[in-house]
């Protein structure tokens, strides 16, 4: 399949992340997550407000909050899961603080070593939820502080087209579990599930500037 080199004209910069965390939640849908020579389009996301969502790990966790205080714009906040699965997050500090969970991606390259990986040939079951994605991509609590706006290879880039996305309460929670923060592409076979009540939002490309 060969080596995939992104072009750096093509990375969401930092201002992007500098906005507020259901605005970048809503834009990251569609997007394409590089990680070395894995890649894929983002087609699911959750977002957490720093200040007064009680899902965010910032109202039970000082060093969540102490991540917040010392990271720019744009890192990888990565936890482990109930001591299971690792959960790839973007920091996003702008108008409001707080984070954007990367829910599922639709696997472009890189497939089969996430194949591998997952010990799976299914494709849409691959990175059809946050600690499949990353247990396919290999991202773990090594990545926790990665500037994703640093390198082309490591972070999220423009694409031209542009899924239609709805909203939807989040999942697995039990706090705050009316707030539609979970976006996601419709019709897309990747999404982790499709059993909540959904309505599509209106939205604009990230131009990362």
């Amino acid at each position: 399949m060969g080596i995939y080199r992104p072009s750096n004209r093509t990375l969401i910069g930092r201002p992007f992340f500098e906005q507020d965390p259901l605005t970048c939640a809503r834009e990251l849908i569609g997007a394409r997550l590089q990680w070395g020579v894995h890649a894929g389009i983002v087609v699911e996301t959750e977002a957490y407000d720093a200040e007064d969502d009680p899902a965010c790990h910032t109202f039970f966790r000082p060093l969540a909050r102490h991540f917040v205080e010392n990271h720019p714009a744009g890192a990888a906040y990565v936890y482990l899961n109930y001591g299971m699965h690792w959960m790839l997050n973007a920091l996003v500090k702008g108008t409001r603080s707080g984070f954007v969970l990367i829910r599922a991606i639709e696997p472009l390259r890189g497939v089969d070593a996430m194949m591998r990986r997952r010990g799976l040939e299914r494709l849409t079951d691959l990175c059809s939820g946050p600690g499949k994605l990353t247990q396919a991509f290999g991202i773990d609590g090594g990545h926790h502080g990665v500037d994703l706006c640093r390198t082309a290879r490591q972070g999220f880039h423009r694409e031209k087209e542009l899924p239609i996305i709805a909203s939807s309460p989040r999942i697995g929670i039990s706090k705050a579990v009316d707030l539609p923060w979970r976006f996601f592409a419709v019709g897309n076979p990747h999404v982790s599930s499709k059993r909540f009540h959904s309505r599509v939002v209106k939205r604009k490309r990230p131009d990362g500037r």
